[in-house]
């Protein structure tokens, strides 16, 4: 597939070359093509070569990716075929970079697979942050569930309670006799007594 410039001044005689070729793996059952290599021509002379990475799709989808470069900070996708080639003092990057080479139907790209990962940065952040809330919940799910009451219960009721007469005469001013047919009782003033269940 060649891509040229036309009449553009400076970029009359330059040619980008881009060798695509399909295989078909039994086990997606179905043909992908892949960018093998790009070539930049000038003037009928082969300037640069670069091998492509990771630049392939089903045959009846085409490729897309925001940047397609051979500088490091864009994560390069296309490498200098040799060490010693003159590849290297050529950058180049291809922005908002489409392409697809077959079963190509009214001149219109077909259905894009995206170059991006599925565990972006931003996504591996969200499933962390998930988990940890997940964590955090089975935790005060299993607090929730392991409660156990509480073993003592207080209830205060307000009742007289009446003692059988007691020899101590210090207690005399807090308690107070009462009138009863033959045996003689004392009821405490303060009436407020509690129960402890156990």
């Amino acid at each position: 597939l060649s891509l040229k410039f036309g009449d553009i001044d400076n970029l009359k005689g330059l040619v980008m070359r881009f060798l695509l070729t399909t295989s078909y793996y039994q086990l997606s059952v179905q043909n992908w093509f892949s960018l093998h290599r790009l070539q930049l021509v000038y003037n009928h002379s082969v300037q640069a070569t670069f091998n492509a990475t990771r630049i392939y799709a089903p045959s009846s989808y085409s490729y897309h990716c925001d940047r397609v470069s051979s500088l490091q900070r864009y994560d390069a996708l296309l490498i200098p075929s040799s060490p010693s080639d003159v590849s290297k003092l050529w950058e180049v990057t291809f922005i908002d970079f489409q392409i697809q080479g077959f079963n190509i139907q009214e001149g219109h790209f077909a259905y894009a697979k995206d170059c991006a990962s599925f565990f972006s940065p931003a996504i591996l952040m969200g499933l962390v942050m998930s988990l940890i809330l997940l964590l955090v919940l089975a935790y005060a799910l299993h607090m929730l569930i392991h409660l156990k009451s509480l073993d003592r219960h207080y209830e205060c009721k307000a009742s007289p309670a009446y003692f059988v007469q007691m020899k101590d005469n210090d207690m005399g001013d807090e308690k107070e006799p009462l009138r009863n047919s033959g045996n003689e009782s004392y009821e405490l003033r303060n009436q407020q007594f509690c129960k402890i269940y156990i």
